[in-house]
Order: structure tokens, then sequence, then C-alpha cells
């Protein structure tokens, strides 16, 4: 249960709080050195994990951007790995390397097109791409060039494409063969929920022999396939071999969606960790000790052990980061209090642009507004007061892709210890919707105020 800091004056509860607090922040001002601090924390860590509390904030892609940048220039870091589709990132890391038939940034996230499409088609990435592609074009050491990776598991029909297109050109015998095993697929119209529903009815066979034997032949022929040396060859391998793998895995993930939430949560979660880890150790054998950051929502990033997602028997990818890299997992998570957010109001519809309530009472996010600072960096010092103060359990908010204002505390809102879930904390108290590419009508027009008169 949450514990509430009540409000009554001067020298209430909350506000010594937010004196604790405010007596440790680093305040943003939007100076090159505002992440000096967070990037002393991060020292020669492996693993950074950038959070957001929504997938539609402006600021949060913004500062993600800026601390990577830093991290890719000074400290070497290979990779930048997010909560989205792997042979869609894989597209994007194709253009930034120099590669692959897009023109521009625009078209190498052209990929995108599941929803939701404005996580990833907005102008904060469209404008980190294309930096990306200019430090690339910098290099001349194609192994040293940073990449843009993906680490979800929805694209079921999309890594099945890509499978098949890879052996088309290395291998047309197995792409043959490949083909085969994967049309156990096809009756569901390229959409995997309806695949799991209807084996979770019985309606249908599983596909999962199928998926698995083809992942095992690709793994099996593998050395074949490295016919040319060098970094790109083992890199369209990996390309081939993760879309295989994100195929086996999305299977079992849309079946379990159906009945068992817990576990097909974790099973995305998992999921996301081995990939990063595949990642990692594909990027050692040409790098050395290779460095990824990575973009995913709060919920992944925050150690799922100290908030109420561990009461209920999820887990997520910070708390296997911490697991698998211990000191070399850093988690920094990421809070407003108030502004505007990209979101939708159902699962599949349209983006749009809507106001975010002020934070609840008794949640770290209130808590951290009481500081009266409009955006700060927050280190805990170990052992110290503003660690003490947040390891309690405080209401935590998360919007995802769909916000729902009128059921907050019930739809975004949950128990956490901050201090125990992140190494770090931004918080930027006032945010605004990120810029999809794309902007509708309904996105363009916004959410009215909730005292527009509903009689006009």
């Amino acid at each position: 249960m949450a514990v509430h800091l009540h409000p009554a004056g001067p020298g209430d509860e909350l506000g010594a709080a937010a004196r604790v607090i405010r007596a440790e922040a680093r305040p943003l001002t939007g100076d090159r050195t505002d992440h000096d601090a967070l990037l002393e924390l991060i020292g020669d860590a492996r693993v950074v994990l950038l959070g957001e509390a929504s997938h539609g904030t402006h600021e949060f892609y913004r500062e993600r951007c800026r601390i990577t940048q830093r991290l890719i220039t000074e400290r070497g870091f290979a990779a930048v790995a997010v909560e989205g589709d792997w042979p869609d990132a894989y597209r994007v890391n194709r253009w930034v390397r120099g590669a692959g038939p897009d023109r521009d940034a625009d078209e190498a996230l052209q990929g995108f097109r599941r929803f939701p499409t404005w996580m990833w088609r907005n102008a904060d990435v469209l404008n980190f791409a294309g930096w990306l592609r200019e430090h690339d074009d910098r290099l001349t050491s194609d192994s040293h060039r940073a990449g843009f990776y993906g680490l979800d598991l929805y694209s079921l029909y999309a890594s099945i494409d890509a499978v098949i297109a890879y052996l088309d050109d290395v291998d047309p015998p197995a792409a043959a063969r490949a083909r085969e095993r994967y049309a156990c697929f096809t009756p569901y119209g390229e959409e995997g929920q309806a695949y799991g529903r209807a084996v979770t009815l019985g309606v249908s066979e599983p596909c999962r022999r199928e998926a698995i034997a083809q992942l095992v032949d690709l793994r099996r022929r593998a050395a074949d396939y490295l016919r040319h040396d060098g970094f790109a060859a083992e890199d369209e391998l990996l390309f081939a071999e993760e879309n295989a793998q994100t195929i086996t895995d999305a299977e079992e993930y849309y079946r379990s969606m159906f009945g068992d939430p817990a576990g097909s949560w974790n099973l995305r979660d998992r999921h996301m960790a081995d990939t990063l880890d595949q990642l990692i150790a594909h990027l050692d054998r040409h790098v050395g000790r290779a460095k990824v950051v990575v973009w995913a929502h709060n919920s992944h990033v925050g150690d799922a052990r100290a908030s109420e997602m561990g009461a209920r028997g999820e887990l997520n990818l910070g708390q296997l980061a911490r697991e698998r890299h211990g000191r070399d997992a850093v988690l920094v998570g990421f809070t407003t209090h108030e502004g505007s957010v990209t979101a939708a109001v159902d699962w599949g519809g349209a983006a749009l642009r809507r106001r975010v309530r002020p934070a609840l009472p008794g949640s770290v996010e209130e808590l951290l507004h009481a500081t009266g600072l409009p955006a700060f960096t927050l280190i805990p010092e170990p052992g110290g007061a503003a660690e003490r103060v947040l390891d309690r359990p405080l209401l935590e908010r998360a919007i995802g892709v769909i916000y729902r204002p009128e059921t907050e505390r019930q739809s975004h809102y949950f128990a956490a210890r901050a201090a125990q879930r992140f190494d770090a904390l931004i918080h930027i108290d006032a945010t605004r919707a990120v810029e999809p590419l794309e902007r509708t009508a309904g996105w363009l027009e916004g959410e009215p105020p909730e005292t527009y008169p509903t009689a006009l």
C-alpha cells in the first residue's frame, strides 16, 4: 500500500520530504553539462537503461537523446536498443550505418507501421536518427559505428518476411522450406492476436513446432551463410537469427496473452533481456567490451521487485539487467507532474494530444513537484536523506500508449519504492506531447480543457 505524504503547511511531511529531495537535486538548465553527474554515476557500466513515464512525452525523448549522444561520443557506447520491434529498428540501423535503400531518416523510420507509430515515428527520433547517421559517417570502421536495434517481440509477421527475405539471398532452397513452415501462420491475416485467440479457443493447432524447426535450421547453417568476411555479413546473420527467435517467442506470447497476463508479460521482458544480451555478445566480438543504451518505458526499466509488479509475480527488463549484469547496469527513471501527452483512448485508436492531469497526492511525482524545481536529476546518495525519503511505497504514474484520465488511479498508478527501482531519476515538472510525424486532426486540435463549455 502506498504511503501518503499529507500537506498541511510549511512544516508538513510533504514539504519536509520535498526539501530533502531539493537539497540533493541537480537542476537541468539545457546546458551541455546537465548530465555530467549522471555520466559520472554511469562510469564504465555496460548497460544503461533510460526510461519514460509515458510513450508520448517530448521531453523524455529529448533528454534520452542528449544522454545517449554523450554516451556514444564520450563513453564509446556501441548501440541504442529500443522498446521497438526488431525488423523495424533494423531498417533504421542499416540507414544510420550507410546501408540499405532509404534516402533519409524519415524513410528509414517508415518500417514502424504497427500501432502506436508515434512511439518511434516522431520528430525527436527523426532528429536523433539523423544525428546518428552523421556520427557514423565520420567513422571509417563499420564495426565501430553505433547501431540502432529493437528488443520487442510483437513483429511476428514482419519477422517471418525478414527471415524469408534473408534466406532468399543466401540460400533459396532454405527459403522455400521456411515459407512452407511459416505457412502455418498464414490464415490469421498477419494479426498475432488472431492467431493466439484461435489457438487458445482450440480452433487451430499451434505453430510452435514449425517455428522452432526453422530457428534450429537457420542456426545449424549459420557458418555456411558467413561466406563473406566482415562485420556486415555477421550483422545480417544476427538480423535473421533474432527474427527467427522473435517468431518463436512471439508465437508463445500471443498464445499466453489470453489466459496468463503475468506469464505473457514475463515472456516479453525475458525476450527483451535475451535479445539485449545477444546483441552485446555480437558487438563484443568486434569492439571488445561493448556498451549499449536502452530506451524503454519505466515499467520495463524500473526494477519490478520494488513495486506491485513483483507482488503480482511479474519481472521486467530492469530486474533482469541487474541480475545478469550487476553494477554494470544503471537504471534511470523519468517522471513528470503535468502537461500534455500523445496517446490513444483505446488500443489501435488515433494518436491524440491529451492533457495530463496533475499528479495524485501520495505519488512520487507530487513529491518531486513539491520541490519547486522545473527540471532536475536526482541521484540519491547511498544511505542519504533523499534515498530514505524514496525508500517507501509511493504511487508512481505510468502512461503507456493509452491514457484514460477519468480512471487514472486504477489505470495509471501503482505503488513502488523509487529508491530501489532506479539508480537515478530525471524529473521534468511540466511536459508536452511528443510530435508524431503524421499529425492527425485530432492531435492538432488537442484536448479541450475540462472547463470547455459542453453546450457549444
